[in-house]
């Protein structure tokens, strides 16, 4: 079995965690470096893995290190990592969950030829609908990937993409959840004003939501086609869908992802 370390306990480590051993991982084979002693000890209770304060004493032995902390404190991780005893004989391959750092960055801190794969996954992955987008470093060879990939299927889909496209993945799925939490919110917040308990329209909102994704990813129809078949020529859905066009819906979801890809792109070269 694949040995996993995974630096930092908190809420997307512990997501990776729980994942992990719902899928069937061992959990002799899963270590979490977290040093705030009492998260460590509920990680400890909870999953019944080693958790240890020591980056360098958890890599001993693991075939995938993944970094589950802020940016602002890998390249901390990164020295860290540069005093342990990585064995690159085992063909370990370094994981990075973090936003905006990038594959070169990573490689720059490690012993040289080390693996690193850049995922960009997001908050749905704590209830095991995640999106990971993954993007191997120089030195990742296919079988790596699929270990990667086959590591993060524990959490949610996957699908790889050239680093490239990294910033577009970002505006896309990366920050996409808060998206779609501000629709539901306004949502409800129009269904208290027709009337409805805000209990109510939570329930019918979210419901909705959650049947439609499943709609469009289970029918094989493309959201053009389930829309068209949920708007009868001058009924009430007709007349919705006016308005959100009227409100120019199309062009600021447009230049929202452009704005969120620009920041991105920014936060990249700030870490470089």
């Amino acid at each position: 079995m694949t040995r996993i370390a995974v630096v930092g306990g908190g809420r997307i480590g512990e997501a990776l965690v729980a994942g992990l051993l719902e899928a069937g991982r061992a959990p002799k084979d899963l270590v979490v470096v977290e040093t705030h002693a009492p998260r460590a000890a509920q990680l400890a209770e909870r999953f019944k893995v080693r958790v240890t304060g020591s980056t360098a004493d958890a890599v001993v032995g693991a075939d995938i290190v993944v970094i589950a902390v802020k940016p602002n404190v890998v390249d901390s991780v990164l020295a860290d990592l540069s005093k342990a005893d990585l064995d690159t004989g085992r063909e370990q391959v370094l994981v990075s969950l973090a936003a905006g750092i990038t594959t070169g960055h990573l490689e720059s801190k490690l012993p040289a030829g080390f693996a690193v794969v850049r995922v960009m996954s997001n908050t749905p992955m704590l209830v095991g609908q995640g999106m990971s987008v993954l993007s191997p470093g120089r030195y990742a060879d296919a079988e790596q990937l699929e270990v990667v990939g086959e590591m993060l299927e524990a959490v949610g889909k996957v699908v790889t993409v050239p680093e490239t496209q990294m910033d577009a993945v970002t505006a896309v799925s990366g920050s996409g959840p808060a998206y779609f939490f501000l629709v539901v919110e306004a949502m409800i917040d129009a269904g208290v004003g027709l009337g409805l308990t805000r209990e109510v329209a939570t329930e019918l909102v979210v419901q909705t939501m959650i049947g439609s994704a499943a709609l469009i990813d289970e029918s094989g129809q493309n959201a053009v086609d389930l829309r068209a078949a949920v708007t009868s020529p001058g009924g009430t859905t007709a007349a919705a869908l006016r308005e959100l066009e009227r409100g120019a819906i199309r062009s600021t979801f447009i230049e929202a992802l452009q704005a969120a890809k620009r920041r991105s792109v920014e936060q990249g070269a700030s870490s470089e």
